[in-house]
């Protein structure tokens, strides 16, 4: 690979007269530097640093991006990166993310002023993507190393990795390799330089040499400064990125920063009580239910047994996990109503009524929104003679809220009032034939004091407000409502996603945007366990390390006969098990919880898009200021206090959480244990020992490597 490579040497005391760092940064009497809690992300636009970006969005973690690519984009100088408040010198900058180790050209000033920057307050630096190369303190690839495909590639975190950044994970960290005919991830596997002050976190075997590793996440000591350096290529879908997202953020504001990251699964089993239509294979329909023809086959319901909750109970307890039960309670009735008053299934979910917890979704799971008009399919909505959309009453909406609570309540089911999931989500927008809200929702979830409406992710996914009531968006799996037995489900499967000439309905060949179509149907002896289960995994698993508290859900259908959901849910639960040590364990919350994180956030990232919060850390301290009413959001090391109380809870080996502000500052005591903050600035013309080095052009990825951006599928 040619390259020139042109280094220039200087003192930082050379660099700061030269590049003008403001007077005030440098105090003779040691005034420690103001730091605002904030990162630059220098991007050219590339993967690498869109992936840092969205998961400091995620986080609610400010962040200053800069596009190399956009005409007229702030110059990076001493100004752009330092200046003083209140007589201190500040750093604006407690981390700098660049796509690679120096994207700009030859003895470019803005590399001096960032490497200038970086030693003068101790702010660490990440390359994102960045070739191995003695400049990023690694051997070329070519003297011992590897370039190219690890897909499939298990890396280790290393000792310490473990016990550095990355210590929230068991070890393992897998490489995706989803398909055989793509190249997902590229890298660069190299050792330390020679000489080099180069500590791997994250390695993997070098093909071809047998017993050594080479570094795929490392730290680089040099000249003063630090660099953490990332040599594969990744977006923010890929799981390699999700499990080291973490760790590369902790790495860079040394645990302190705002914005908080989690884990969260939760799963909703809909229609309890109830019993789902079935899919026939025969009819590609499903009897009873409106995608079939009225008088077109025979229903045949799935309805979950005694047998079926023991099963779930005993799931819950071996895997630690508390189900989401969302009930209608007419079922129970109807069951009754036919047998005598015996309903051997209510019977054993009220006795174990308390190993669930339990979501109202209402009495008959009847369509709340427009008047349905099912004689034709797709159903479309009933008009009068005017011609206007004629709706499900206020009081019909309120009569199945308030007759299903009831029921629940007369059981003893330990409900939350403020929580309502809707049949089908209906009353809420459902395009293409009901494009507006039920009107006479909002005021039906008001009478009954209905706060958080649960909303379909595929269809409706960011939180709004209905009323007094906001939505809480939830992921559908991909396991079918009516399907008790893998062979139903596959064979719906391939119905929905094959062409017209292999047997399937067509929709993914009218609609090429879709992700799961098929290339060949699918084995209905196999195909769930080989193709539907690992997908779904995934994808349940890809939500969960992505720091989305949204909830997912199924059906009862699932947990009955041969209980599908399960293989899938066991796969989320033990993959996370094998990746994540014990302090970072899965949270498990009730949807009303997960409602209120929504909304949180949803006002702490309005306060940060406004520029109404400032916070910055000088020395132990860390003072944030938010606007009246908004929660703030902080990630801070263990031991932290606030007025003189442990702050937040332990998650990750750090603590997190949210602190409610009264529109004064709220200000962190840090553990004399935390990573020391930043000294006195050098002054102009002080000579701090060792060279400031601006390093070289970065040798540039080869080209057609690219990361590969995992599936979106909306079930």
């Amino acid at each position: 690979m040619k390259r020139t490579i042109r280094t220039t040497a200087l003192t930082v005391g050379a660099l700061v007269a030269a590049l003008g760092l403001p007077a005030g940064a440098a105090h003779a009497d040691g005034t420690a530097p103001r730091v605002d809690l904030r990162t630059l992300i220098v991007s050219d636009g590339g993967p690498s640093t869109g992936a840092i970006a969205a998961e400091l969005d995620a986080a609610g973690t400010p962040y200053t991006e800069i596009d190399l690519t956009q005409a007229g984009r702030p110059v990076i100088d001493a100004a752009f990166l330092a200046d003083t408040v209140d007589g201190r010198p500040r750093a604006r900058f407690q981390a700098v993310v660049l796509p690679d180790d120096n994207p700009f050209p030859a003895n470019s000033p803005e590399m001096a002023a960032l490497a200038a920057y970086e030693k003068t307050y101790g702010v660490p630096q990440v390359d994102a993507y960045t070739y191995a190369r003695p400049q990023a303190g690694l051997q070329l690839p070519t003297a011992g190393g590897y370039s190219g495909s690890v897909d499939g590639v298990e890396a280790q975190v290393t000792a310490a990795g473990k016990a550095g950044p990355f210590g929230y994970l068991s070890g393992a960290v897998p490489f995706e390799d989803n398909s055989p005919t793509v190249a997902e991830s590229y890298a660069y596997l190299s050792q330390p330089a020679a000489g080099a002050d180069f500590t791997p976190y994250v390695d993997a075997p070098i093909p071809g040499q047998s017993g050594r590793r080479g570094s795929l996440v490392g730290e680089y000591r040099h000249d003063g400064r630090r660099e953490l350096v990332v040599t594969f290529v990744y977006n923010q879908y890929q799981q390699q990125f999700r499990l080291l997202a973490r760790g590369i953020v902790e790495w860079m504001t040394g645990g302190v920063h705002l914005g908080a990251s989690r884990n969260y699964f939760a799963v909703h089993v809909d229609d309890v009580f109830a019993a789902d239509d079935r899919w026939d294979t025969q009819l590609n329909c499903t009897p009873g239910d409106v995608d079939c023809p009225i008088g077109q086959g025979t229903p045949d319901p799935i309805r979950m047994t005694p047998a079926d909750v023991d099963y779930a109970t005993s799931w819950e307890q071996s895997h630690g996990f508390t189900f989401d039960l969302v009930y209608n309670a007419v079922g129970s009735d109807d069951e009754r109503a036919d047998h005598n008053g015996a309903d051997p299934l209510a019977d054993r979910l009220i006795a174990d009524r308390d190993r669930f917890r339990w979501v109202n979704h209402t009495y008959t799971h009847a369509f709340l929104g427009c008047k349905q008009d099912v004689s034709v399919v797709p159903w479309k909505c009933e008009t009068d003679q005017d011609g206007a959309t004629e709706w499900v009453s206020r009081q019909d909406i309120s009569d199945e809220i308030s007759v299903n609570r009831a029921w629940g309540q007369k059981a003893g089911l330990p409900l939350d009032n403020t929580e309502l999931v809707t049949g089908e989500h209906s009353g809420l927008r459902v395009l293409p034939q009901q494009p507006d809200d039920n009107p006479g929702l909002a005021p039906a979830l008001a009478d009954n004091g209905v706060t958080w409406l649960a909303s379909d992710n595929s269809r409706d996914p960011e939180q709004r407000r209905v009323g007094t009531a906001t939505t809480v968006s939830r992921y559908p799996m991909n396991v079918f409502y009516n399907a008790g037995r893998a062979g139903e489900q596959v064979d719906e499967y391939n119905w929905l996603y094959t062409s017209r000439a292999q047997g399937g309905s067509g929709i993914c060949e009218d609609n090429p945007a879709t992700t799961t179509c098929l290339p060949a149907p699918l084995d209905t002896a196999t195909g769930y366990a080989d193709h539907i289960v690992p997908l779904e995994t995934r994808i349940a698993l890809g939500h969960v390390l992505a720091n989305d508290p949204r909830p997912h859900f199924v059906h009862q259908s699932n947990l009955a006969e041969e209980r599908i959901a399960y293989p899938v849910l066991d796969g989320v639960l033990d993959g996370y098990r094998a990746l994540f040590a014990d302090d970072t364990p899965l949270v498990n919350l009730r949807m009303a919880d997960i409602g209120a994180e929504m909304q949180r956030r949803s006002a702490w990232q309005s306060a940060l898009r406004a520029g109404q919060v400032t916070a910055y850390r000088i020395g132990d301290t860390v003072t944030v200021s938010a606007p009246d009413g908004v929660d703030v959001t902080a990630t801070l090391p263990a031991g932290t206090t606030l007025a003189g109380q442990d702050f937040g809870t332990a998650y990750a080996g750090a603590r997190s959480g949210w602190t409610a502000s009264a529109g004064q500052p709220l200000t962190y005591s840090l553990p004399a244990s935390a990573p020391a903050a930043p000294a006195s600035p050098a002054a102009p013309g002080t000579t701090v020992t060792g060279p400031v080095t601006a390093p070289a052009p970065h040798a540039r990825i080869p080209a057609g490597v690219t990361a590969r951006s995992a599936p979106t599928t909306a079930h």
